[in-house]
């Protein structure tokens, strides 16, 4: 799932007394170059970190690690090359350097440990790093060597924190003075969000990034290009320069040498400029010679963790690497990189199972021995509040989606042992076809017949996924559920042995939608629906569920253009209506054809493959299938959601081998 090599980069400065802003970055044009610009009123006078101040210490961290399974790529040796060659070019500069290769979680805690304690000493202190790095929304993880990178939750659980080394850094001393040097791509893996938090840094420090948040740095055959660029130039340049025109200078190149790909800027909040410069040795020389010789640029994307999938996708992929675990702290992982995420409340409940399963099996009499009767990490917060935790509500609309007005689909399944989730006041599970409808036995779902007829399909909002619309005719009837498949209908194909059982916590109300189904699922269900009954019952295609849903209509909702209360269940649609779950179903009022709970309640899976467009869709009502999909289509939205989601077009995707807690479906059965 990940991409194989990054070298990290990191920073991101504040001004502090006197509200100095610093910035370079390289913009467009070659008449600005490298410049960087200063929101300062201030004069400062220059400081120089060589004759001035050879009483103080310079003392400098360097960690390189490119052990990672499953790297393969030509530059993947380039992370420990560069710290080696700036260990090099740092000793000719009079640094004391801690070097540390291929370090572990633990040895780079320590090393970091230890560079905090040297700088009590006074002076300035450098920070390097070559190797993996990621951004988890503000936070700039730096990932440690013998790490899996194809296995997110350690990444994110194991990853070293920046802040650690810039805590170290804020070490009160004399001369204080501190550089980050950060050679990688600032990219989130699970989000597009790459903001970065500059609020928090030290004073008197400068952090260089190798490439703007979001963007990605290349390497060369030897070295990454942008430590390159930084070893020449530290090696070519005057004893005047100072660090401000130092990194200038290395922006405009490694801009210059990828052509535009790459985009180095540096943020600083230093009190005074400073600069590298002091006497080389000729021995360093020869090794700074060695370090910065012709490097060809062999990958311009290359310093990046990236999914393969897309990032829907990729949040599946991270739930299914972590959701049979035992470690509470997998979980906060999960968490820690998608908060609002469709599984969060999963996520939640797992913690609070395994904390409460731990606390259960420690002996009264020893409150010390909850910690070591299950594989746990330290709770962030008491379990007792934990337990407490209300339904997180997302506050993000699915991604593509632009009816932003509800979550997305948010998981809050209550594994097994789980608190069980309140039920809402029972009804009766079993309703009588009325005239005109059917059921081919006791338990089995009521069914509308539809004629066969035509519709506009899709909607010209600003979702692309609805687009184009397009005219459908469906050539047969077809007979669909008046309901969607509720627990009792389910629990009879469970009595069967041809369903596996449900979740009770998310289906304690016989006559509620079946919830927390797959497509897969689903699928079982048909198939032993159709074998017990020997008619031939399936999914509804997408074209049929949302002819049924408009039952005729036009408009935008099945009852007219604007939302009204009591004719769906969500979040804004009216009562009854509860957090916790769907209602009964037959709680709102039917569409024109008879129809309940098409929008609202549970998300229902229709037969098809996800499409990111109707661009090619059939027109004859078919199913839209593509070989080994995996992504399915949902329609109708569910009660965690708000009325935009209630809309006749509004259409989303899941992977048809995952269950989620607001997924359910209906089903059609064909007419002869």
């Amino acid at each position: 799932m990940w991409r194989t090599f990054l070298l990290v980069c990191m920073a991101g400065v504040i001004q502090m007394h006197w509200g100095n802003a610093y910035a370079a970055a390289q913009r467009e044009g070659a008449e600005h170059g490298a410049a960087a610009t200063r929101a300062t009123a201030t004069s400062i006078a220059s400081l120089t970190l060589q004759k001035d101040n050879t009483l103080l210490p310079r003392i400098a961290l360097v960690i390189g690690n490119n052990t990672y399974s499953q790297d393969s790529d030509p530059v993947h040796d380039n992370a420990l090359r560069d710290a080696e060659a700036m260990r090099d070019t740092l000793r000719a500069h009079g640094f004391d350097v801690i070097m540390r290769g291929n370090a572990t979680p633990q040895q780079m805690r320590q090393a970091i440990r230890e560079f905090g304690q040297r700088l009590r000493d006074g002076g300035t202190g450098l920070f390097y790093f070559a190797g993996h790095g990621m951004q988890i929304g503000r936070q700039t993880l730096l990932v440690p060597a013998g790490l899996d990178v194809r296995t997110p939750a350690r990444l994110v659980s194991e990853g070293v924190d920046l802040n650690a080394v810039l805590q170290a850094m804020r070490t009160p001393r004399a001369g204080a003075l501190n550089l980050v040097i950060l050679d990688t791509c600032l990219n989130n893996p699970f989000s597009s969000d790459v903001t970065l938090d500059a609020s928090t840094l030290p004073a008197n420090t400068m952090i260089a990034y190798a490439t703007a948040p979001g963007g990605f740095a290349a390497d060369g055959m030897h070295h990454g290009v942008y430590t390159n660029t930084l070893l020449r130039t530290l090696n070519d340049a005057s004893s005047s320069q100072d660090l401000a025109g130092l990194f200038q200078r290395v922006a405009t190149q490694v801009s210059e040498a990828t052509d535009g790909e790459q985009t180095p800027w540096i943020a600083s909040s230093l009190a005074s400029d400073g600069s590298l410069n002091g006497p080389v040795s000729r021995t360093a020389m020869a090794a700074l010679t060695f370090a910065a010789s012709d490097n060809p640029i062999v990958a311009v994307h290359s310093r990046g963790i990236l999914p393969k999938d897309s990032s829907e996708q990729y949040e599946i992929t991270f739930w299914d690497s972590i959701k049979d675990s035992n470690y509470p702290s997998d979980y906060e992982a999960y968490l820690k990189a998608y908060p609002n995420g469709r599984f969060a409340t999963l996520a939640h409940a797992r913690i609070d199972r395994l904390r409460a399963a731990a606390s259960a099996s420690a002996p009264s009499t020893s409150p010390s021995a909850t910690t070591s009767a299950a594989p746990l990490v330290a709770p962030a917060v008491a379990p007792a509040q934990q337990a407490a935790r209300p339904t997180p509500p997302a506050s993000a609309a699915p991604q593509g989606h632009p009816h932003a007005a509800g979550p997305p689909p948010t998981a809050s399944t209550a594994p097994p042992g789980a608190p069980s989730t309140p039920a809402v006041a029972q009804k009766p599970a079993t309703h009588a076809p009325s005239a005109g409808e059917s059921r081919d036995c006791a338990t089995c779902p009521i069914m509308i017949a539809l004629p066969a007829g035509a519709f506009s399909m899709g909607s010209s909002t600003d979702d692309p996924s609805e687009k184009p619309v397009h005219h459908v005719t469906i050539g047969a009837p077809f007979a669909i559920g008046k309901y969607e498949v509720t627990v009792e209908q389910w629990n009879a194909c469970t009595a069967a042995n041809a369903c596996q059982k449900l979740t009770p916590e998310n289906n304690t109300n016989k006559a509620t939608p079946a919830r927390d189904l797959s497509w897969d699922d689903a699928q079982q269900y048909v198939k032993w629906l159709s074998k017990t009954t020997g008619k031939p019952y399936r999914l509804p295609t997408e074209a049929e569920w949302e002819y049924a849903d408009r039952g005729g209509t036009t408009t935008a909702y099945w009852w007219g253009d604007q939302m009204r209360k009591g004719n769906a269940n969500c979040k804004d649609c009216g009562d009854p209506w509860h957090k916790e779950g769907p209602e009964a179903a037959g709680s709102f009022a039917p569409n024109p054809v008879g129809l309940y709970d098409m929008n609202g309640n549970v998300w229902e899976w229709v037969a098809d493959c996800w499409h990111n467009s109707y661009q090619g869709a059939p027109t004859d009502g078919h199913a839209w299938d593509s070989p080994s999909c995996d992504m399915r289509v949902i329609r109708g939205g569910s009660w965690r959601e708000g009325g935009s989601y209630m809309l006749s077009a509004t259409r989303f995707k899941y992977s048809a081998s995952v269950r989620q807690s607001q997924d359910g479906f209906r089903v059609v059965k064909d007419l002869k």
